[in-house]
């Protein structure tokens, strides 16, 4: 079995039923009051993103943001959505967990909870 980032993330188009394959994401952390890149990839055709972390690379706490580019997947899927991306914010504090961050899609509103 391979192993598998300390963060990742689900996306499923709540309007058409499916997963949100092709749908670019980048993971930042609060740094010196500035956003820095972690890492970054597309969805695969279930959704997922299983390594937008090294998991050679400890997590730290801190804040974290995860910057899913709504507005290209919805303009390969030919649909014209109201939020070209959504910010999903959270914190890191207990660094020995797996952080798994879903968002729940369709063109005119989103829902993201932490999943295991």
């Amino acid at each position: 079995m391979s192993a598998v980032s300390p963060v990742t993330t689900h996306v499923l188009d709540t309007a058409s039923g499916k997963p949100a394959a092709g749908l670019p994401i980048v993971i930042s952390i609060l740094h010196e009051q500035q956003w820095k890149m972690l890492g970054h990839g597309v969805t695969n055709k279930d959704g997922r993103i299983t390594d937008l972390l090294s998991v050679n690379e400890p997590l730290v706490p801190g804040t974290y943001q995860m910057r899913f580019d709504t507005g290209v997947y919805f303009t390969s899927c030919g649909t014209a959505g109201f939020y070209p991306y959504v910010e999903v914010t959270f914190v890191i504090e207990k660094v020995d967990q797996h952080y798994h961050v879903p968002l729940l899609l369709s063109p005119f509103g989103y829902s993201t909870y932490r999943g295991s």
